[in-house]
């Protein structure tokens, strides 16, 4: 019988980053594969800083396999969310869907997050002063916490790094995606197809991943999402765990009321500028961005949970149009408390229920997949 909090437990207790590994009894390997992105030149304009942060530039990601197996013809890219400072949680995710499919999976991090962030961003010591900072500063923000004040302070002072590091992140995903589809990757055959399973900000930018897809490199993907797919408007980022409450209301105000209303010259106003732009407001470019949905909705499906806050499922419908999200996002709710941050919380009463939460998502996913 599948247990989450053991495969948790287990997973974690071997998993070093950059440690090739094949954890015991579980008929996988996790292999490590370095990856260096380049510099935009936007961000490089808009932050000289963010430009010498080494860890973002040259990193390495992990792949969960099935131990002993030649190369594959199709893959799983999985996405994680916003302010994620490790692999943590998404091990099992991973494990689940690479022993049930027989499919390697990929983790890939968005660009400064997990490991291509520096280690000072997660260390409570070295956040001490700035938390201080931050409490004095919004005295009233109960919502200000070590967890997320180093993206809290990075957003405050530029909000454009959101848009920046997706814009990244889906030139980094093309590149990965190029790689991998032309045989330069020892685990993948030429033509490979990979799917993406994203979660929460992942969702979303592998929604404007898709609507770009300037090279065609996407065309045969399918999407899974958890716990994601919202027009950017209705998200509530909002937490202890996310961003603070300044933070967040500022993001909002820069994407809603000022983004893209700029001087012309201020972004490069491209297909994934352009998908973008129209994943912010539900009534911006709404038939345009429904259609495409609808267009596909063939290659997307997804679980949206009812007590989510973050990503509320009426942003989803948002975003994909009503008929489109009914009919390939399952609204679901478990017996016990959960959030958008902790979906399978592992301080739990009972973890049957838990197992049974896990596997009606993963299921679902497995079902697509195959």
């Amino acid at each position: 019988m599948f247990n989450y909090i053991e495969r948790h437990h287990l997973l974690k207790s071997c998993f070093r980053q950059g440690s090739n590994v094949q954890p015991e009894g579980t008929g996988i390997e996790i292999r490590f594969f370095r990856f260096s992105s380049h510099l935009c030149d936007e961000t490089r304009e808009a932050s000289q800083q963010d430009g010498t942060i080494n860890e973002n530039f040259t990193f390495e990601y992990p792949v969960f396999l099935p131990a002993g197996t030649a190369r594959h013809e199709k893959a799983i890219l999985l996405l994680h969310g916003l302010n994620e400072r490790s692999w943590s949680k998404y091990l099992p995710w991973a494990e689940f869907l690479c022993r049930q499919i027989g499919r390697p999976v990929i983790l890939f991090p968005i660009a400064f997050h997990i490991n291509r962030a520096p280690l000072a961003w997660s260390n409570p010591r070295s956040l001490a002063g700035l938390l201080n900072f931050r409490r004095k500063q919004f005295a009233d923000d109960r919502s200000i916490s070590f967890a997320n004040v180093a993206l809290s302070d990075r957003i405050s002072q530029s909000p454009e790094r959101f848009y920046l590091s997706g814009r990244q992140t889906w030139d980094d995903l093309t590149r990965l995606f190029r790689t991998i589809r032309s045989g330069r990757n020892p685990l993948f055959r030429e033509g490979c197809q990979i799917d993406i399973f994203a979660y929460s900000i992942g969702a979303f930018l592998s929604q404007v991943a898709l609507m770009a897809d300037e090279k065609n490199l996407f065309a045969d993907s399918r999407l899974f999402m958890f716990c994601g797919g919202s027009i950017f408007r209705s998200m509530q980022g909002i937490s202890r765990s996310i961003m603070d409450r300044a933070s967040f209301e500022h993001l909002q105000h820069y994407y809603v009321h000022l983004f893209g209303n700029e001087p012309e010259n201020r972004w490069h106003r491209d297909r994934a500028f352009e998908s973008f732009f129209r994943m912010i407001l539900p009534d911006r470019l709404q038939k345009e961005r429904e259609a495409f949905f609808t267009r596909i909705r063939d290659r997307i499906a997804g679980v949206a949970l009812k007590q989510d806050h973050v990503i509320p499922y009426h942003g989803v419908r948002e975003a994909l149009g009503v008929e489109t999200t009914e009919s390939v996002i399952t609204l679901l709710d478990f017996p016990f408390s959960y959030t958008h941050e902790n979906p399978f919380p592992l301080q739990i009463k009972d973890p049957l229920s838990l197992n049974a939460a896990f596997e009606n998502v993963f299921s679902r996913a497995v079902a697509f997949f195959r």
